[in-house]
């Protein structure tokens, strides 16, 4: 390489140092924020599930139903990535689903998804988790995903069908559901050794896995209660596009909102 051109290149790989800062602090600015949500999440947590009331809500009123009924299905199907892994078998057993959080893993290196149930007739699981290996985590690249095993009940499991045949349980793999989630695509050690188009295909579903994952981490979690009331299409789920939020509509007003996103 000429002496006058690799100056050049050393002139401007400052770029990719400042890059490189930006990624560090990126990340150190996400472990202290998420440590500020928890209190929050705690009390969304205590109001959606009827543990605590709000102020302004009569006490006195015996059948009045505790909580917010159906937060998190009514959330999830609210954002169209989401409702896209969504199937109409899902959506009862998605109604005992409580909370849902994520945190930092150190090890392996790469965050993970807590989705925590009310005891149900599908499966005996009360926390169900997703964990993400990154390879690197100031620019993330998925090495892999594992995930709790579901433990279904007799004939309850979503993602296959099962029926009996001389009293032993055969099941069909292959029925969608949204609980395929906790079912990543394997990730075979090699591979380079892979054929092609099985080498694509597995890419292919390793970036959709990661982009419902995140979804649900960054605009999801955090973002809840706007998803639960239809809110956050236009002002929220667009956020790292760099896309203005801009003023909500007229019949929501920050009066209407008591809630500011817990």
């Amino acid at each position: 390489m000429p002496k006058a051109l690799k100056r050049r290149r050393l002139t401007l790989g400052v770029f990719d140092k400042l890059e490189a800062e930006f990624l560090k602090e990126r990340v150190a600015l996400e472990v202290k924020y998420q440590q500020l949500y928890q209190p929050l999440y705690a009390q969304r947590y205590e109001i959606v599930n009827g543990i605590k009331e709000v102020r302004g809500i009569p006490t006195d009123i015996e059948d009045q139903e505790k909580g917010i009924p159906n937060f998190w299905l009514t959330t999830l199907k609210n954002n169209e990535v989401v409702a896209y892994e969504i199937f109409e078998k899902d959506e009862d057993a998605l109604r005992y689903l409580r909370d849902i959080r994520w945190s930092k893993t150190d090890n392996p290196k790469g965050f993970k998804i807590d989705f925590f149930f009310y005891t149900n007739p599908y499966f005996k699981n009360s926390i169900l988790t997703k964990i993400y290996h990154l390879i690197n985590e100031e620019e993330p690249i998925l090495e892999k995903a594992t995930s709790t095993k579901v433990e279904w009940y007799p004939h309850k499991c979503l993602t296959s069908e099962s029926f009996l045949y001389k009293d032993i349980e055969i099941k069909i793999k292959g029925h969608e559901s949204f609980f395929d989630f906790f079912n990543p695509p394997p990730v075979p050690r090699r591979r380079k050794d892979l054929d092609e188009d099985v080498a694509n295909k597995l890419k292919k579903n390793m970036e959709q896995d990661y982009y419902v994952g995140a979804t649900i981490r960054d605009k999801i979690i955090p973002h809840a209660i706007k998803w639960f009331i239809g809110k956050a299409q236009g002002n929220v789920y667009d956020l790292d596009d760099n896309e203005d939020v801009g003023d909500e509509d007229e019949d929501y007003s920050e009066e209407d909102d008591d809630s500011k996103d817990i």
